[in-house]
């Protein structure tokens, strides 16, 4: 190394030195700057970019080598041949040509290494053939470990420049790699002319046709000013694609500003770049996410695992917030190239409203959506559930809660006020549940409650009680608060049933039990009860039926004056026989047509059917009709009332409807609003069954009666029940004191007819006087031309009967 340096020192101009150095730098910066603009551009552009960036460096290399040979002084007779001057320039642009062009092979990671080391040996093939045009007045001598320390100089140092060159986007990258350039050219030339021994021989003369110092001079001029123009020219490009760059990458950030998705940029795990839609969602600037680690706001290793190896396919995970919640969120990773490399863009979607809507979704599936109390799946599988976890010697009970009368206040006040009761059953007893244990809503008026580990029926039998307690509190203060009532069945699985279905049945079995045995109370299942309950159902079923396969018919009961026996009018009444048991009572079939809601279509029946009779009748006879509570408060029976007097053309005057007290004090103002309307109509109305139920004088004094029907009850008693003879007179009396007609039912013997027309009673009804038949039967009190009395033909059935 001593050598090299007394060389440079000795036998060189410093000041040449350092322009060969300062050209040396200028043509590798301007070398390593186009290459990069090669290595972006593709086609035949890249292969034109590759040729300038080839020319600069060999002409650096060129310029380099002639600048120091230049500032070398040996005070000898000295020469270049021209033709092995510019065969070391054409040398040195093929050779740094090359191995420029292996550096820029895609996808080949040794490539740039490989094209430094070949740029390295073009550097030698240059130096050493510029070297054999050197013509001197003397013997040139050569150290063989200098010049093969020049050579392996060159190759790596140029071997580890294009590689850091290429490296990065950074300016201290592309520094680098021109300064390492540098550095492979000056330290294989001077190294080389280190190697070089001059002994001076007169005899030897410089050819005529070697080049001079100062027409080399001039070249070296020319080709330095080229290389300035192409620096230049670097320059220029240089500036403008960071122009071009900044201009796409606002362009870009506007675009990925403007997307609803979060976006980021990664090289990696490293995060580069975000968007604003990814900022919200996280909390954090641009400036606090570049350079992080991606576990910044992805902390499931698992999922940026999956991330990075699975492109294009959506990973589910959550999102780290700045205050350390979590969003759910579904990430797609895409290979990307951004600012020349390979990186990574990933399309963040917030997935929480499409979680809360999954969610409620799952709710409403398994939620009444009135009460949002579980509803009937979500119960089935909570109690198969439970059935599959029993051990032996555990109990569950299941009961059933069916609200009593409901329907009534549905008809009463609303289906608004229906869905407030609801709401309002579930609120308390879901208030009552304990640990484990669970409410549902089956549908309509129907509950069911499951308890787990029952010691036995004793504390299911307390649980109804407390139930049933807390039902018949007053709460609201709404009128349909007050009309909160229910019955409960109760099964005990394994004692009952061993599955759900059976356990369900027969929960459902006793709650008709508890039903048809006054309401408002709970019942056990008992194994008899099944039978029962079947036959019920059967009946239900077949009455929905019987309408339509014409097993409905209308009997008619003639009703007349009782001193004179004059027919004034029949009642209609409504008879069913079933094509296998036959005649079924009303007294059987009325009460479950109305707990079905059965009773308003076939009300509606009767109502059309009698009054299109009576329409047809020549006798203006009156037409007496039962209607039931359900149909009184049906918000259209006043309409259907007046549709149907004038499709059949019946006489307002000749129809009178019949009206229990029971259905009196459901509610009072409306009934009484319902009353008035029909009255409005002309129609006349009729108090049944006076005496029974709920009798209250001040139902006389407040409702719009025409008429007062005494039950049958107390007319077949009257001859052997002193007290109802009493009842009797005392009822004829009121009704002659309020001026209102008397009508007493069920009259079947000549004494009670007797004792009838002693007390003055207006009109009786009854066997005595006529049995219920089809209306052809008594086509001679309909179509009679005129008045008609009573004859013995018409009570001498009533004769033979007693």
């Amino acid at each position: 190394m001593l050598k090299v340096y007394n060389c440079i020192v000795t036998e060189h101009d410093l000041r040449l030195v350092g322009l060969a150095a300062f050209v040396c730098v200028l043509a590798s910066f301007t070398a390593i700057n186009l290459l990069r603009h090669a290595r972006k551009s593709s086609g035949r552009m890249r292969s034109t970019w590759l040729a300038v960036s080839a020319i600069s460096t060999g002409f650096g290399i060129w310029a380099t080598h002639f600048v120091a040979m230049l500032a070398f002084t040996p005070e000898i007779p000295h020469g270049y041949n021209i033709a092995l001057t510019l065969l070391s320039l054409v040398a040195a642009i093929l050779l740094t040509g090359a191995g420029l062009a292996v550096s820029l092979i895609p996808n080949w990671r040794h490539g740039p290494w490989i094209g430094g080391a070949i740029v390295g040996g073009g550097i030698a093939a240059m130096h050493y053939t510029g070297m054999a045009a050197f013509e001197i007045a003397g013997i040139i001598l050569w150290d063989p470990v200098l010049v093969a320390s020049s050579i392996v100089l060159g190759g790596v140092i140029g071997a580890v420049a294009l590689p850091v060159g290429l490296h990065g986007d950074q300016e201290k990258w592309k520094i680098g790699g021109a300064l390492l350039l540098t550095l492979a050219i000056c330290s294989h030339h001077f190294t080389a002319m280190g190697a070089v021994a001059i002994i001076p021989y007169p005899t030897i003369e410089v050819s005529q046709s070697a080049l001079p110092a100062g027409w080399l001079a001039v070249g070296v001029a020319i080709a330095s000013l080229a290389i300035l123009a192409l620096a230049f020219a670097g320059v220029v490009l240089d500036i403008r694609d960071h122009r071009r760059s900044e201009l796409e990458t606002d362009r870009m950030r506007d675009l990925a500003d403007a997307s609803i998705e979060g976006l980021l940029v990664c090289d990696g795990e490293m995060i580069v770049s975000v968007n604003r839609s990814f900022s919200d969602l996280t909390g954090l600037s641009t400036g606090e996410l570049a350079g992080k680690k991606l576990e910044r706001c992805v902390p499931d290793q698992i999922a940026r695992t999956e991330l990075l190896s699975r492109p294009n396919e959506p990973i589910e995970t959550e999102l780290r917030h700045r205050d350390g919640s979590l969003t759910p969120v579904e990430l797609i990773l895409r290979p990307i190239v951004f600012a020349g490399r390979p990186h990574q863009v990933v399309a963040v979607r917030d997935l929480k409203a499409r979680k809360e809507a999954e969610q409620h979704i799952y709710f409403l599936a398994h939620h009444d959506a009135l009460t949002s109390i579980p509803n009937r799946s979500h119960f089935n599988a909570r109690v198969d559930q439970e059935i599959a976890a029993m051990t032996p010697g555990n109990r569950l009970a299941v009961l059933c809660l069916d609200l009593d009368r409901f329907k009534e206040v549905n008809d009463l006040f609303g289906h608004a006020a229906g869905d407030k009761v609801l709401q309002l059953v579930a609120s308390r007893v879901s208030a009552l549940l304990g640990q484990r244990q669970m409410l549902a809503r089956l549908g309509g008026d129907e509950f069911v409650i499951l308890m787990p580990d029952v010691a036995g029926p004793a504390e299911a039998g307390r649980f109804a009680e407390i139930v049933l307690e807390a039902l018949r509190a007053s709460g609201s203060g709404e009128p349909s608060d007050s009309h909160i009532a229910t019955s409960i069945g109760i099964a005990i699985c394994p004692d009952d049933a061993p599955d759900r279905q059976s356990l369900l049945t027969h929960a459902d079995t006793a709650l008709y039990r508890a039903k048809t045995e006054g309401r408002n109370t709970y019942r056990f299942f008992e194994a008899k009860m099944g039978a029962e309950v079947r036959e019920r159902r059967m009946l239900e079923h077949d009455l929905r039926l019987a309408m339509t396969r014409g097993e409905l018919r209308l009997a008619y009961q003639p009703q007349q004056e009782a001193k004179s026996g004059k027919v004034v009018g029949f009642e209609a009444l409504l008879r069913w026989k079933h094509p296998i048991r036959g005649e079924i009572s009303p007294a059987v079939f009325i009460p479950i047509a109305e707990e079905t809601g059965a009773i308003l279509q076939i009300g509606d029946w009767v109502l059309r059917t009698a009054c299109r009779d009576a329409a047809s009748w020549p006798q203006p006879l009156k037409i007496a009709i039962n209607v039931s509570a359900v149909q009184l408060y049906n918000a259209s029976f006043v309409q259907e009332l007046h549709e149907v007097l004038l499709e059949t053309g019946l006489s307002p005057r000749r129809l009178e409807i019949e009206i229990t007290e029971t259905a009196l004090v459901r509610d009072f103002n409306r009934t009484l609003a319902m009353l008035r309307q029909i009255k409005a109509l002309g129609i006349a109305i009729a108090m049944d069954d006076f005496g029974t139920g709920y009798s209250s004088l001040s139902n006389l004094r407040a409702f719009p009666f025409d008429r007062i029907k005494i039950d049958r009850s107390f007319i077949t008693s009257v001859n052997s029940n002193g007290q109802a003879a009493t009842i009797v007179r005392a009822v004829l009396g009121l009704g002659r004191g309020l001026g209102l007609p008397v009508l007493a039912e069920g009259v079947e013997t000549s004494a009670e007819l007797q004792f009838l027309q002693d007390e003055m009673c207006d009109e009786v009804q009854g066997y005595l006087l006529g049995r219920p038949a089809a209306i052809g039967s008594f086509r001679h009190l309909t179509h009679a031309d005129g008045v008609q009395e009573a004859s013995d033909d018409l009570t001498m059935p009533s004769v033979k009967r007693a």
